[in-house]
C-alpha cells in the first residue's frame, strides 16, 4: 500500500540548532579523523555536538553476498549502541542477493547484522510516497514504509566508486539506498517507470540521473526536518561499490572517516581529498579518479548544492589535531 505524506515545514528549535551547528562564516563544518576504529566512529559523532534522539535509524548498506568491503557490523557496532540505533535497509532494483526480502534477510544474517542489531528492512512490507522539492524530474519519491517509524536518521556510508553513479558516499546512501525497490527504479529512470525490469532499459542522460539522486536525497533530509547526521567512511575504496558481489580490489589506501551535517559538504570533501591525494605505487587514486569522471559524478554535488541540500564550501576540522 502506498500512502502520500505530507510534512511542514517549519523552523523548530532542533532544526535551528543543526543549522547553528552545521555553519561557520558561511562554510558548513566538516569534521575528519585519519583514525578508522569502531572508538573514532563515536568520536566524530560526539564532535558534531548533536545528539541523536528519539527513535534513530542508522542507514547502512549492508552489502551484496560475497562483497567483503561493507562496513562491518564490529566496526559500527559502539557507535549503534551510542545511540540506541536501529540497523535500516531496503530491497534492490537488480537481480542479486538483496532484491527479494528472503534472500535480503539470508545476507543480513550472512554478513553478521542481525546477530548484533536490531535490523529494520524498511520496505519489506510496503512503501510510501514522500514529497520532493526539486521535481525536475521526479513527483515524489518512494521510499520504505518504514521510514515513518523514525525521528533521526545516522546516514552512514561507505565512501566508494559506483558503476552508475560514479562514486557512492552519503547523497546515494539518502536516495538509492532509502529507496524501495521501485523508488530505486524511479531514480534510476528518472521518474519514466517505478517498475523494474523496465527501468533498466531506459538510457536517458546521465546528468538526469544525478539529479534525481540529489531530488531524493533532498526529499530524505526535509523528511526528517534536517535532523539527519551524515558520516562517511573512507575505507576499502574499491571502485566498485558494496552492491557488487565481486568488487575490483581497492587500489587507493584508507585515509579516514569524514563527518558533518551538511551532506553535500561532507561528499565533497572526501571528493577533494581523493582528487588532490598524491598518489603512488601501491596507493593509487587515480582508478577512482577515473570511474568518478567516466560517469560525471562529481556533478551530483554541484546539483545538490544548487537545489539547496548543502553547501560545496566547507571548513575542514581534524578531530585528531
Amino acid at each position: 500500500m502506498i500512502l502520500e505524506y505530507g510534512m511542514k515545514m517549519r523552523m523548530t528549535a532542533v532544526a535551528l540548532m543543526l543549522m547553528t551547528a552545521a555553519m561557520t562564516f558561511g562554510q558548513s563544518k566538516v569534521y575528519m579523523t585519519k583514525e578508522i576504529t569502531p572508538e573514532s566512529l563515536v568520536r566524530i559523532y560526539k564532535a558534531l555536538g548533536v545528539e541523536a534522539q528519539g527513535r534513530v535509524a542508522v542507514k547502512i548498506s549492508t552489502g551484496e553476498s560475497g562483497n567483503t568491503h561493507y562496513l562491518k557490523p564490529t566496526f559500527i557496532r559502539n557507535l549503534v549502541d551510542e545511540v540506541n540505533g536501529t540497523i535500516v535497509e531496503c530491497n534492490t532494483a537488480y537481480g542479486g542477493s538483496r532484491q527479494d526480502p528472503k534472500k535480503h534477510w539470508e545476507t543480513i544474517h550472512e554478513h553478521g547484522f542481525d546477530s548484533i542489531f536490531a535490523v529494520d528492512l524498511m520496505d519489506e512490507f510496503g512503501e510510501i510516497r514522500i514529497p520532493v522539492k526539486d521535481r525536475k524530474h521526479l513527483k515524489y519519491d518512494i521510499v520504505g514504509e518504514h521510514l515513518a517509524n523514525y525521528d533521526f536518521m545516522i546516514n552512514l556510508a561507505h565512501f566508494k566508486g559506483h558503476a552508475m553513479g560514479g562514486f557512492g558516499g552519503v547523497l546515494k546512501n539518502a536516495s538509492i539506498g532509502v529507496a524501495s525497490t521501485a523508488g530505486k527504479a524511479y531514480i534510476h529512470s528518472h521518474g519514466v517507470t517505478s517498475k523494474t525490469p523496465e527501468c533498466w532499459n531506459y538510457t536517458g542522460p546521465q546528468d538526469s540521473f544525478l539529479e534525481s539522486m540529489a531530488a531524493a536525497a533532498q526529499a530524505v533530509h526535509n523528511y526528517f526536518r534536517g535532523k539527519v547526521i551524515y558520516i562517511n567512511v573512507m575505507n576499502n575504496m574499491s571502485v566498485d561499490c558494496d552492491c557488487d558481489g565481486h568488487p575490483a580490489k581497492p587500489q587507493l589506501k584508507d585515509m579516514g572517516i569524514v563527518a558533518s551535517l551538511d551532506p553535500v559538504a561532507v561528499d565533497q570533501a572526501c571528493l577533494d581529498m581523493v582528487f588532490n591525494y598524491q598518489g603512488k605505487p601501491g596507493d593509487d587514486n587515480k582508478p577512482l579518479i577515473q570511474r568518478i569522471n567516466r560517469q560525471h559524478g562529481t556533478y551530483i554535488t554541484d546539483y545538490a548544492e544548487q537545489i539547496g541540500l548543502g553547501s560545496k564550501k566547507y571548513v575542514l576540522i581534524n578531530i585528531d589535531e
